[in-house]
């Protein structure tokens, strides 16, 4: 290996270099496998590029969650696919002002969904008051 470190130990190269090289490579794997980013087969530049923008941010939210939400739980150290399988396979619907889950009667995964849901409920609402955009004035305005 060709390095510009001075008097490097091969414990040192292996861990911090090429150990690290592996995992980024696993990660590439998981973007590219488990959120479909090689799916660029549109004749347009944009629409390849949005396609591609969408899967590293659902797997930059996938992997916040994983960081955050689930540490304790069994889908701590699970790969994007699992995790989208085993917590968003359900069905959802919009009941006036709600989302409304249906889960199977016996979901194994009923107790990180509870603990996701409690997580997700604590943390502090982004907005405190409506605001309106006034599309004349483009300022928003306190409604």
């Amino acid at each position: 290996m060709v390095t510009s470190l001075t008097d490097p130990t091969p414990e040192l190269l292996y861990k911090d270099l090429y150990c690290a090289r592996g995992q980024d490579e696993n990660f590439i794997k998981a973007v590219k496998n488990d959120l479909a980013s090689d799916r660029t087969s549109d004749h347009a530049f944009l629409a390849n590029h949005l396609r591609l923008f969408y899967s590293c941010a659902a797997y930059g939210l996938i992997h916040s969650l994983r960081e955050n939400t689930l540490v304790h739980t069994e889908l701590a150290q699970a790969q994007p696919v699992s995790i989208i399988l085993k917590l968003f396979s359900w069905r959802c619907a919009w009941c006036r002002d709600r989302i409304k889950l249906s889960l199977p009667t016996a979901c194994p995964m009923k107790g990180v969904l509870a603990r996701v849901t409690q997580l997700l409920y604590l943390v502090p609402r982004v907005m405190t008051s409506v605001v309106e955009m006034n599309p004349l004035e483009r300022r928003p305005s306190l409604a």
